[in-house]
């Protein structure tokens, strides 16, 4: 009875008691995992890869293995710093010529580690095979232009003076076979939508491998102005240039509707007298021929929307 009792006063809510047992209890893992981690066990761990090539010129086309997994067999401690990630070196590949790698059979690579797993030993590698690709690094200049149709604006509006690109060219490089596929030139386009008011921004120099391609720049400063398109109706005089000689060339009109768009800042000095429909009969044979005349003098980044066709008999 008074066992009993002993066992119950031990066990009996005592904060010094509780607290030694904790301790203890917490001892004893200690030790057991501490003990545990001295004895030899086989697992698979993922090793981080590195690999060791001619950074300067060779650039890899998509991305490199970043790990291997291997059946390895060790002290526990080694094995649970790996698998824990702790301070753990990577695994190094050297490719001296690394054009010429496609892929590293997963059974060729126990011979390349042993001397870097030195802990371990290698019973196998679970990773089939290493696919590779590098190639040789090149690089050149391009001339950047801007893409101008593709630019969405307001209804009604449109540019309205040159476009400026501030570099005008930009220095790429890459993978060989891609920079050498390029064009020499490059256009720009805006991702702005809805443009009603002068423009001016950095726009990103893109390719369609744009991970692949290091751009210096990587943007450019792109402006130009933009303004509102006015459509007028007008009745223009018809110039006849360039008739035929010893022919009398019959023309049914003198004037000629049109319809075109102006820019709202040039209406002041728009007059449509100064304005010529300018019909050339130069290089015609003889016959009855449908023409239609060219515009000249209208204000700058004007539009013609549509122009009658004339008549003209030799």
């Amino acid at each position: 009875m008074s066992f009993f009792k002993s066992i119950f006063n031990i066990l009996r809510f005592n904060r010094k008691n509780w607290n030694a047992i904790v301790l203890c209890i917490f001892a004893a893992m200690v030790f057991w995992f501490f003990n545990a981690l001295n004895k030899n066990y086989t697992t698979n761990i993922n090793f981080p890869l590195a690999f060791d090539y001619d950074h300067e010129n060779f650039v890899p086309v998509r991305p490199l293995p970043k790990s291997v997994r291997i059946n390895v067999s060790g002290i526990g401690w080694n094995l649970f710093r790996r698998s824990a990630g702790l301070k753990v070196p990577a695994l190094v590949i050297s490719l001296e010529r690394p054009a010429d790698v496609r892929k590293i059979v997963g059974s060729t690579l126990p011979a390349l580690f042993s001397t870097q797993l030195e802990e371990f030993k290698i019973n196998f590698v679970i990773s089939d095979t290493l696919r590779i690709a590098i190639e040789p690094k090149a690089s050149r200049w391009i001339h950047l232009r801007l893409d101008s149709p593709s630019i969405l604006f307001r209804d009604g509006y449109a540019i309205t003076s040159p476009v400026s690109v501030v570099p005008d060219s930009v220095f790429i490089e890459g993978p060989q076979k891609l920079i050498n596929s390029l064009s020499s030139q490059l256009y720009l386009k805006i991702p702005d939508r809805n443009i009603d008011e002068n423009f001016h921004d950095d726009v990103e120099v893109t390719f369609l491998n744009n991970e692949l391609v290091k751009r210096d720049p990587p943007t450019v400063a792109v402006s130009f102005s933009v303004d509102r398109m006015v459509e007028r109706d007008d009745s223009i005089s018809l110039k006849v240039i360039n008739p035929p000689k010893r022919a009398w060339a019959f023309i049914e009109r003198k004037k000629i509707p049109c319809k075109v768009t102006i820019p709202q800042s040039a209406l002041a000095s728009y007059h449509p007298d100064s304005v010529k429909a300018v019909v050339d009969l130069g290089n015609l044979g003889r016959g009855e021929k449908k023409l239609f005349p060219v515009l000249t003098g209208l204000p700058p980044y004007s539009k013609v929307l549509a122009v009658d066709s004339i008549y003209v008999k030799f």
